[in-house]
């Protein structure tokens, strides 16, 4: 087996909120640079580890996080919709090793994802069916939340179950870093939106419709400096990339998770996707970062981020 990784962080926002042009291009340039890196590799497997914005998993039952072997993509701002090309003998293969290995894992056989799962499979690869992936869910919104350390851990059980395979696999992050994003919070909700956090019944397209457009007009008026959301902090956000590159993700087992959300913003703890990610990686041997990329970008209410990395 040969492994390598991409963390890519997704936004709702591209293309609806855009920053000046010079900050775009510069996002379009890393962008590519992890394009043609993935060409270069040749992926035969993608295991991507994404989040969900209360579309696939609710509070009527929500795990830490879930491996598919089936998924569909709901189609949210604008992605694309539809089954995606999962590898169902490989998440099967997958699930059973990441068990075997001691660390508990739900498995979903039809799973629903969002634009957390489509848009980087649509970047980079130019559309949701185009490459055999493995999805896993992490969840970094609904709380309570659990230790990050557990969430490094199904990234090494994960990467040691793929070294099984003998392939080509990329571990593909997605997720925002330092971001506060308006999203529904189960307590002190209303009841209509308590019963739809628990129960998670789809909207109607015209709810679906109104609920996007709340997040587009918070983005104009965070990039206006009008909003009580917590900044962006690339601080923060550069420290996590500081310990990924250098290999020290035993450092992430010592973030709690409210200081997580006190520095970063309560929609920070999608950086548990590249936690994973890179410890996957790092679970088949030493790595290096091959390129890395920042930008605080307040038209898309993130800290957004992009970096390749390959075992030595």
């Amino acid at each position: 087996m040969t492994a390598a990784a991409v963390g890519l962080s997704h936004s709702p926002l591209i293309g609806k909120n855009d920053p000046d042009p010079d900050v775009l291009a510069r996002v379009d340039q890393a962008v590519e640079g992890a394009r043609q890196f993935i060409r270069a590799y040749d992926p035969e497997l993608v295991v991507l580890y994404a989040p969900d914005h209360y579309n696939g998993f609710f509070y009527k039952e929500m795990p830490p996080f879930c491996l598919a072997t089936e998924a569909h993509a709901v189609g949210d701002f604008d992605t694309p919709a539809g089954p995606l090309s999962v590898d169902t003998a490989a998440a099967k293969a997958l699930a059973q090793g990441v068990l075997d290995r001691g660390v508990d894992l739900t498995v979903s056989a039809r799973m629903t994802v969002d634009h957390g799962f489509a848009q980087p499979l649509e970047v980079l690869f130019g559309g949701i069916d185009r490459v055999p992936v493995v999805p896993v869910f992490v969840n970094g919104v609904a709380t309570p939340l659990g230790p990050v350390g557990r969430i490094r851990a199904l990234g090494t059980a994960i990467g040691r179950a793929a070294a099984d395979l003998d392939r080509r696999v990329l571990f593909l992050a997605s997720g925002g870093l330092s971001h506060d994003p308006p999203v529904p919070v189960l307590d002190g909700a209303p009841p209509r939106v308590a019963d739809a956090l628990i129960e998670g019944r789809p909207p109607t397209p015209e709810q679906r419709a109104k609920g996007e457009q709340r997040v587009v007009q918070a983005g104009r008026d965070y990039a206006a400096g009008s909003t009580a959301m917590i900044p962006i902090n690339p601080a923060w956000d550069n420290r996590l990339l500081d310990h990924l590159e250098k290999g020290e993700l035993a450092e992430f087992d010592t973030w709690t998770v409210e200081a997580m959300a006190e520095e970063g913003g309560n929609s920070a703890h999608e950086v548990r996707t590249w936690i994973a990610a890179f410890a996957s990686l790092a679970a088949t041997g030493p790595y290096d970062l091959t390129s890395r990329f920042y930008e605080a970008i307040p038209a898309w209410i993130a800290g957004f981020a992009v970096a390749t990395a390959k075992e030595r």
